[in-house]
């Protein structure tokens, strides 16, 4: 079983703010911004965190409801 790390927390932490909201923390990250939740975080673990959001709101294509 894999261990639960500060990536995994973090993802967790910014899911829970909503559909709308993580859409925009991609769009900051990708801008090379950070995030307070990714504060403390070097540039490799922000860009993890980005990888790990795209793969969670992939199943949205993009919008905020699941397809159909």
């Amino acid at each position: 079983m894999r261990k639960h790390t500060r990536i995994d927390e973090c993802v967790e932490k910014l899911c829970q703010k909503g559909c709308s909201q993580v859409w925009g923390d991609i769009d900051t990250l990708e801008n090379g911004e950070s995030l307070p939740e990714t504060q403390g975080f070097d540039a490799s673990e922000r860009g993890r965190v980005l990888s790990e959001l795209k793969t969670v709101m992939a199943v949205y294509q993009g919008r905020c409801k699941l397809p159909d």
